[in-house]
């Protein structure tokens, strides 16, 4: 599998030749389908009126669907040249542009199922809140790039699988967070008070070693080696800030409990039980893209929705009673409510016609043979090399569009190039059910 840039380690300072185009609700990115919007929902939180606004705005705007990202948040696409300043007021009526200085690096996931399930796991929701109030509050936290991110875990180890910049997580005992930027094994010990303000003091922190090392880094990861973040200066940082932290000892089996997190915490489509006699529902949209009347009938359940970073919505506080119709519901309007549906782990980059540098149209490929391509790997689609959204880790199967076909790659296999067409679907299903043990893959996937 390629190694993603941002992964590899720097003995250089990092040099680009332009700054940071990720875009944004106010910068809008030309593609070939019509302008691009990406709207940060902090922790994938979304109240009803706020959906409801996005939808008017993917009608009146855009193409009449809302796609969902890696991160939960939210892109309309096919929006006119001249839309850019209605968007603006949509947004800003739904509340979504706190801080137009700081609209791109409200990047923040946390943990979708925190609070909801009976796990018993601390609520780390207030945390997404309070720090995005501090970031937008922060004049230096202005210039982290579009692609920082932060992470808010409840302890189940599945947003902080996501190799995020700085991560949080709960320590278990409701009264202390870890957390570390970049290495785990530089973590701290902060108190859950001072959570938020300690993960914006590490995000900080950053920013000044990018200063200090003369690099455009845009990643924790892009840092070279002689400047990478330590526990024991972000803990002097911590106490200069007024936060009490301590250096946690190495955790010799996070490397290997980082691979399993993703599949352990995920949470897979269905009904949702939670601890007071609510449920919450968990579906996933196909290929993450949503149909406005999809969109609405989500938002209209319980009057909130949460997204997630497998682009996925969950559905909380429904009656438990009603939660089977509710599920049922959302199956006939053409939602994954199930985890042995074809499209669990399916995940596809734009393609043509969206995108100018796309050699396929992988969404109308992926739809075509995903019924007669089933397994057990996760399988993702790329319009062209650069393989744009794929997921983190090696156990999924590769399929890059070329101009002689798919090449299909699956680690611990030599690449097939050039799969034609009428031999796409059987290829790709031997190709998912390469051994599950050799990926280390999690016993939920292997089963």
């Amino acid at each position: 599998m390629p190694q993603s840039p941002s992964a590899a380690s720097r003995d250089e300072p990092l040099i680009r030749d332009r700054g940071d185009a990720c875009p944004g609700a106010l910068r809008l990115h030309a593609a070939d389908d019509g302008f691009l919007a990406r709207v940060r929902i902090p922790g994938g939180m979304l109240g009803g009126a706020a959906a409801r606004l996005l939808a008017d705005a993917a009608d009146r705007l855009g193409d009449g669907h809302v796609d969902l990202t890696s991160r939960g948040n939210v892109q309309l696409r096919g929006l006119g040249e001249s839309c850019g300043g209605e968007l603006a007021e949509l947004l800003a009526r739904a509340g979504l542009l706190p801080a137009p200085a700081h609209e791109r690096i409200r990047n923040i996931v946390s943990s979708p199922l925190a609070g909801l399930d009976r796990l018993g796991l601390p609520d780390v929701s207030p945390w997404v809140a309070e720090l995005d109030v501090l970031l937008c509050a922060s004049d230096a936290a202005a210039g982290l790039s579009g692609r920082f991110l932060f992470a808010l875990d409840d302890g189940r180890g599945d947003v902080t699988s996501l190799a995020a910049d700085v991560n949080l997580a709960a320590d278990g005992d409701a009264e202390r967070a870890l957390l570390w930027a970049g290495d785990r094994a530089e973590a701290v010990l902060v108190s859950v008070q001072d959570a938020p303000r300690a993960a914006l003091t590490a995000a900080e922190y950053f920013l000044d070693a990018v200063r200090e090392a003369g690099t455009r880094a845009w990643r924790v990861a892009e840092l070279p080696p002689e400047h990478a973040l330590s526990g024991a200066r972000l803990a002097e940082r911590l106490a200069d800030a007024g936060v009490f932290a301590v250096v946690a000892a190495p955790d010799p089996s996070a490397a290997s409990s980082a691979g399993s997190a993703r599949s352990a915490g995920t949470p897979e489509p269905g009904i949702v039980p939670g601890p007071d006699g609510t449920a919450s529902l968990s579906v996933l949209a196909p290929l993450g893209r949503l149909t406005t009347a999809q969109w609405r009938r989500l938002a209209g359940l319980t009057d909130r929705v949460r997204l997630t970073p497998w682009r996925g919505i969950v559905v909380p506080g429904l009656p438990g009673r009603a939660a089977a119709p509710a599920l049922a519901e959302l199956a006939e309007a053409g939602l994954v409510t199930a985890p042995d549906s074809s499209w669990r782990s399916v995940t596809a980059c734009t393609g043509k016609p969206g995108c100018a540098k796309a050699l396929a149209d992988v969404r109308a490929d992926a739809r075509a043979v995903m019924e007669r391509a089933r397994g057990p790997l996760p399988v993702h689609w790329s319009g062209c090399e650069r393989r744009c959204g794929h997921p983190r880790g090696s156990a999924w199967v590769d399929l890059v569009a070329t101009p002689a076909g798919y090449d299909l790659h699956v680690e611990g296999r030599a690449p097939r190039r050039g799969v034609p067409e009428h031999e796409l679907a059987p290829a790709l299903a031997d190709a998912r059910h390469a051994d599950p043990v050799r990926h280390n893959l999690p016993d939920s996937v292997q089963k």
